[in-house]
């Protein structure tokens, strides 16, 4: 099913603001159960969680917000 141009500008600003802040949460605390579970990592190791992390969460996203800067391709040249 194809999202149009309205609808994925929608999708990627709702997820940007609500979707972000909540898996910022997400993330912050599963660093802490690793914290409390384990203590600190080392730097690199705590670095390639947070990457990890990162492309797992936008990764599969990026189809919404790809081409959202653009002009609608659907809309016709009079609007």
């Amino acid at each position: 099913m194809a999202l149009s141009h309205k609808t994925r500008k929608r999708l990627s600003l709702f997820i940007l603001l609500i979707g972000l802040p909540l898996y910022i949460g997400f993330v912050v605390g599963v660093m802490g159960i690793i914290y409390d579970r384990f203590g600190q990592p080392p730097l690199l190791i705590e670095l390639g969680i947070y990457i990890v992390l990162g492309v797992v969460a936008f990764f599969p996203l990026k189809p919404i917000f790809l081409g959202t800067s653009r002009e609608d391709p659907d809309a016709s040249p009079d609007e």
